[in-house]
C-alpha cells in the first residue's frame, strides 16, 4: 500500500510531527491562561472561555473532516489542514479583546481538527491490528510530547516575553511539519472512497452498543479530565502566586507522564487487557485531582496530582483511540472524528462548567467534584466496556 519510497515508520513520524505542533497548540492556552486574563482585564473564569472557543470547534468539525477524508484522501485533507492550522495560529497573536481572539482559536480548532483523527486513520490503514497499538503508542508518544514541551515553552516565553509571543512561535514551529507534508506529499498513501457518506458512518457506529458505549466513555473522560487539567494553571498561580515560567514547568509533569503512559499503554494492554488499562487510567485520574483538592497546597504532592492526572489520561485516551480504530475499516475516518468529537466536545463542555463551579463555589472544590465524576465514570465503564470488543464493525 502506497508509495515504497517511504516506510511505514516513517510515515508515524511525519505525522507525529502534525501531532506534536497541534497538541503543543492544543494546550498551549491552559499555562498562559492567568497572563491572558490580567492582560485583556477579564476573570479567569471568563479567560477559561478561550479553551472552549477552541474545543466545541474542534470537536465539532472531526464530524466534517472525517468523512471527507474518507471520500477524498486522508493526506489530501491533512495537508490543507495544517497549512491554515499555521495560519490560524499567528492570527491569535493579534487578539485585542476576549471576543477576537476567541474567534481566532475557534479557527484554529477548525483546521487543527483533522490532524489528530485523521493521522491516526491512517495508520490504520496500514498497520495490522497486531502491529497497531504499538504504532499509536509511537504517534500518541510524539504528540503528547508536544503536549508536554508546550507548558514549559508557553510559559517561559510568556514569562519572557509576553502571551502573544507564545502564538507567534508556534505559528513559525508550524511551519516545519507543514513543510514536511508538503515535500512528502506524493509519498504518502492515501486512499479514496467516492461512495463514502457523511451521515451514514455516524449513524451505524451509534446504533452499535460497542462502539456507543466507548463514546460515551470518551466524552466522559473528556468533561471531566480535560476540564480538570484547563484550570491546573490558574490553581497553581492561586494558591503559589508563581510566574508563567515556573507554572509551564509545573505543568510539565502532566505531558512527561503522558509521554511516558503512551509508550507503555500498548505492552500493558497485551498483558494485562484493554479493560484493566482503562480502568486504571480512569483511577489515576480520580485520584489526581482529590490529591490535588486535599493536599494541592503542598508542591510536591501538587505535582504528583499533576503527574497522575496526565498518566491517568493517557491510559485513558490511547485504550479507547486503540478499540476505536477496529471499528470501521471503510469509514475509518469517521470512526476517529468520532472519538475526537467526543473527547474535544467533552473538553469544552467541562471547561465550560469547570468555569460555572469556580463562580458558584471556588477554585479548589473543581477538583473535587470532577474527581468524584470521574470515580464514578470508572464504575461505569467497568460496567459498560467488555474486553474484547476489537473485532471490525
Amino acid at each position: 500500500m502506497g508509495n515504497k519510497n517511504i516506510n511505514k515508520n516513517s510515515i508515524v513520524l511525519l505525522l507525529g510531527l502534525a501531532g506534536f505542533i497541534v497538541m503543543a497548540d492544543n494546550w498551549v492556552v491552559s499555562p498562559i491562561l492567568p497572563a491572558i486574563a490580567e492582560n485583556l482585564d477579564v476573570d479567569i473564569a471568563k479567560a477559561g472561555l478561550l479553551i472552549t472557543a477552541y474545543m466545541i470547534p474542534f470537536g465539532i468539525f472531526q464530524i466534517i473532516f472525517g468523512p471527507l477524508a474518507d471520500r477524498y484522501g486522508k493526506k489530501q485533507v491533512i495537508t490543507f489542514s495544517i497549512i491554515m492550522f499555521s495560519i490560524s495560529t499567528g492570527l491569535c497573536a493579534l487578539g485585542s479583546s476576549l471576543t477576537n481572539l476567541a474567534i481566532y482559536r475557534g479557527l484554529t480548532g477548525i483546521f487543527a481538527a483533522s490532524v489528530m483523527p485523521i493521522s491516526l486513520a491512517l495508520i490504520g490503514d496500514i498497520f495490522p491490528m497486531e502491529e497497531r497499538q504499538q504504532a499509536i503508542g509511537t504517534f500518541m508518544g510524539i504528540s503528547f510530547l508536544g503536549q508536554g514541551l508546550s507548558m514549559a515553552i508557553g510559559g517561559t516565553i510568556a514569562y519572557f516575553l509576553n502571551w502573544r509571543g507564545v502564538f507567534i512561535a508556534y505559528a513559525v514551529l508550524a511551519l516545519i511539519p507543514t513543510l514536511l507534508l508538503i515535500l512528502n506529499y506524493r509519498k504518502l498513501p492515501s486512499e479514496q472512497n467516492p461512495n463514502s457518506e457523511i451521515l451514514k458512518p455516524y449513524f451505524k457506529l451509534l446504533s452499535n452498543s460497542k462502539s456507543l458505549f466507548t463514546y460515551l466513555i470518551v466524552l466522559l473522560e473528556g468533561i471531566f479530565i480535560i476540564g480538570s487539567f484547563s484550570y491546573t494553571g490558574a490553581f497553581i498561580a492561586k494558591i503559589y502566586h508563581y510566574n508563567y515560567f515556573s507554572i509551564g514547568m509545573i505543568l510539565t509533569a502532566f505531558g512527561i507522564t503522558s509521554v511516558i503512559g503512551g509508550r507503555l499503554s500498548g505492552k500493558l494492554s497485551k498483558k494485562l487487557g484493554q479493560k484493566k488499562v482503562l480502568s486504571s487510567g480512569l483511577l489515576s485520574a480520580a485520584i489526581a485531582d482529590m490529591i490535588i483538592f486535599y493536599f494541592g497546597s503542598n508542591i510536591y504532592l501538587l505535582i504528583l496530582g499533576i503527574a497522575l492526572l496526565g498518566l491517568g489520561f493517557i491510559l485513558t485516551h490511547s485504550t479507547l483511540l486503540t478499540r476505536a480504530t477496529g471499528f470501521a475499516q471503510k469509514a475509518r475516518g469517521a470512526a476517529m472524528s468520532l472519538v475526537a468529537f467526543c473527547f474535544m466536545g467533552g473538553g469544552g463542555v467541562g471547561t465550560a462548567i469547570g468555569g460555572k463551579i469556580i463562580v458558584a463555589y471556588s477554585l479548589n472544590s473543581l477538583f473535587i467534584i470532577y474527581g468524584i465524576a470521574l470515580f464514578a465514570t470508572f464504575i461505569l465503564s467497568t460496567l459498560l466496556i467488555k474486553n474484547k470488543d476489537m473485532e471490525e464493525l
